[in-house]
Order: C-alpha cells, then sequence, then structure tokens
C-alpha cells in the first residue's frame, strides 16, 4: 500500500514535509489563503480552517 494523500485533523505525517489545506470542492474554486504547516514524520496534523477542509502534501 502506498502512502495515503489526504489527510484529516489528528492524522499523523507520513513523512516530513510542507502540507496545505486542500478543500472538498475547491477543483473548479480553489482556495482562498489556504494553510500551510511543516511536519515533522510522525507528527500529527492540526485543524483546518473549516470542517471540509483536510491537509495534502504539497508538490516539490
Amino acid at each position: 500500500m502506498g502512502e495515503g494523500t489526504i489527510f484529516s485533523p489528528g492524522d499523523r505525517a507520513p513523512n516530513d514535509g510542507t502540507y496545505i489545506e486542500d478543500g472538498v470542492n475547491s477543483f473548479h474554486m480553489g482556495i482562498q489563503n489556504p494553510k500551510k504547516v511543516k511536519l515533522g514524520k510522525g507528527e500529527r496534523f492540526p485543524e483546518t480552517t473549516n470542517h471540509e477542509r483536510k491537509w495534502k502534501r504539497m508538490d516539490h
């Protein structure tokens, strides 16, 4: 099984990296001012700005 790509608040980061909020319906509208966090492997994701958002890893 590969690494997941979408994470919920409270999940643990699978790898070191920068993660950004992603919205459920953002594929056509985008998110204005999404939160970004830098996490180490095993650190927990913080709460998102609203309940419809999840975390995803930013592309390098």
